[in-house]
């Protein structure tokens, strides 16, 4: 029997860059965004979720997460995202600050404007203490994360103070910054005796409760502090001050790296992805996401006010990332979530369907799910099993020549008619440029495009020119287009002087090319240029950090990475192939 008639494959042009990371992909789950309006429309300052506890055997984790805004804290479910509970007592005209819930779910506290800070019940609301040691609003509560009674407070009186819950005064006050101090944590781990805050007076110190006479560690930076957020692993602080966020080692006692990619002030960081990934909101309305081994982004969001507060809320034991809560200035919470377990689990189940149908399983799948088929799914698989009695099965191929599917250019293109091929394809109602690719890669393999396009009057010729100017700058089509256009010259220079409509398409012709050689020259150029001034940059960013160091400063140069991505983008046109086909063009212009 003879073989079928393969249809003609269409032309695969070179695949570009992965469309869609691992990261993109992950940070895109965050769907079903929900936006909460806070009462009064006042800014959400604060968003906050309990850690998970130390035993979960002993202490089941909060299903929790509390949000800050105005003379109130409200209290979210993380698994349906409803509002459980909302604590207004606090003054008539005072302002809350950092709501915090313990990692039992049981105590919460939170500062005010008043100066002083309550620790309420979060079952029944009450009041369970109140200190006013304070003199100036305090803009920060934390628990410590080894201890249900321990409690840290930063105020813009300028000092740091640890409190026990039982206790009616606070057991340690650390004094040392000369500004208002807005930010602060517990180290993580073992280190918990250990505390970071972040001031207005641009540094960042590093306080041991066992001696709390001075700082441990001061980082000085070239603005105020916003926010300060611990690494994991203990040996590493992250600190905001103005558009950077700046990576210090506690260990080495000096910066590690400067990140550089917001374009206002950033004002919230937390982590997320167990630690591996850094999220960071800024004025500008912008939340990104950092992978911290090079600190590169990997994912963002842009939210339509100036983003104050965000928080990667996690779920379950295990706190699973499920929720990205943002808090916004114009009083906007909103929170996007990830797929729920049982939303997961039918993704899954439909998954392993799917793979059952593939290996032609699909039925020993059914059955195990006891799955009761439909009465067209019976029909469609009568006789599937049937192997005949002892008589011999004959699969009739396709009659040759007769090929389903087949476009009529196609056809024409079998059948040697070139021409006609040709003008099917551009004369199409609707224009599809890969098939004009796939018809001139055809014709150049079978020598043809000569006889495609000799012998053509004015009218077929000027689709063809058309075509040419249109795509003749593409870098993915330039080597086609540039041969086309060469044979193009060779056969209708001498009569384009007769027909004012071909000789207008040829001077557009003429000015693409002359451009497309500009463009060509003025990537060169650029790439040098800019390879000098990476090479100049790299030279005087060692010298800055040198001298940076000496001062124990934090604002280390960053190597200009949007100029390499320009640089990077030229270069997709100048490769010498393309410049070459654009120069021979242009010598042939000039010779008709």
């Amino acid at each position: 029997m003879a073989a079928e008639v393969q249809s003609l494959q269409p032309l695969k042009l070179a695949a570009g860059p992965e469309a869609i990371t691992a990261d993109q992909r992950y940070w895109k789950g965050f769907r079903s965004q929900q936006l909460v309006p806070s009462p009064h429309s006042n800014p959400i300052t604060h968003i906050s979720f309990p850690p998970s506890p130390t035993n979960p055997l002993v202490t089941p984790p909060s299903d929790t997460f509390a949000v800050t805004s105005g003379s109130r804290v409200q209290i979210f479910s993380s698994k349906t995202r409803k509002l459980l509970k909302t604590i207004t007592r606090f003054g008539y005209d005072d302002i809350a600050h950092s709501g915090e819930i313990r990692r039992d779910g049981r105590v919460l506290v939170a500062g005010g404007d008043s100066g002083a800070i309550q620790a309420f019940d979060t079952g029944s609301r009450a009041i369970l203490k109140t200190w006013k040691e304070h003199k100036q609003p305090v803009w920060v509560t934390r628990w410590n994360p080894n201890d249900l009674t321990s409690i840290m407070s930063c105020s813009d009186d300028k000092t740091v103070r640890l409190w026990d819950l039982p206790s009616e005064s606070s057991m340690t006050t650390f004094s040392g910054h000369q500004d208002y101090v807005r930010s602060g944590a517990f180290m993580p781990g073992q280190s918990s005796n250990l505390i970071v805050s972040g001031s207005y007076d641009q540094t960042v110190r590093l306080w041991d409760s066992r001696a709390p006479k001075r700082a441990v560690m001061t980082f000085k930076h070239a603005a105020a502090i916003e926010s300060v957020l611990p690494m994991p692993s203990g040996t590493q602080v992250l600190a905001s001050a103005d558009n950077q966020i700046s990576v210090l080692d506690l260990v080495a006692g000096k910066p590690l790296h400067l990140i550089k990619n917001h374009q206002k002030t950033v004002t919230s960081l937390c982590l997320a992805n167990n630690g591996t990934r850094l999220v960071s909101g800024g004025l500008d309305g912008h939340v990104k996401v950092f992978e911290t081994s090079a600190w590169n982004v990997v994912a963002g969001f842009k939210y339509p006010s100036p983003v104050l507060s965000l928080s990667v809320v996690g779920a379950g034991a295990s706190r699973e990332d499920r929720h990205l809560a943002v808090g916004m200035q114009s009083g906007l919470l909103s929170v996007r979530t990830r797929l729920s377990g049982e939303q997961k689990a039918a993704a899954r189940e439909k998954e392993k369907e799917m793979q059952a149908l593939v290996a032609g399983t699909i039925e020993e799948y059914d059955r195990k799910k006891a799955k009761k088929l439909r009465q067209g799914d019976k029909k469609a698989l009568r006789g599937r099993d049937f192997t005949g009695e002892g008589a011999d099965i004959v699969i009739d191929g396709n009659a040759r020549g007769n090929i389903r599917n087949q476009s009529k250019w196609e056809s024409a293109l079998r059948n040697g008619k070139y021409a006609l091929a040709v003008d099917m394809v551009l004369g199409a109602t609707k224009f599809y440029n890969p098939n004009m690719l796939t018809l001139l890669t055809a014709l150049r393999h079978r020598s043809a495009m000569r006889t495609a396009f000799k012998g053509r009057d004015e009218t077929s010729l000027q689709p063809i020119l058309r075509w040419v100017i249109k795509y003749i700058g593409h870098p993915r089509y330039i080597k086609l287009t540039s041969d086309v256009a060469m044979l193009l010259l060779d056969l209708y220079s001498e009569q384009a002087m007769d027909s004012p409509e071909i000789d207008d398409l040829l001077n557009q012709l003429h000015r693409k090319v002359r451009h497309c050689s500009e463009l060509a020259q003025a990537a060169y150029s650029t790439q040098a240029s800019a390879e000098q001034h990476l090479a100049m940059h790299s030279q005087g960013s060692l010298r800055l950090q040198t001298m940076l160091r000496d001062e124990e400063h934090v604002d280390v140069g960053e190597t200009p990475t949007r100029l390499k991505q320009a640089v990077s983008d030229e270069r997709n046109f100048t490769q010498e192939t393309e410049v070459l086909a654009l120069w021979k063009l242009q010598k042939a212009w000039s010779l008709v």
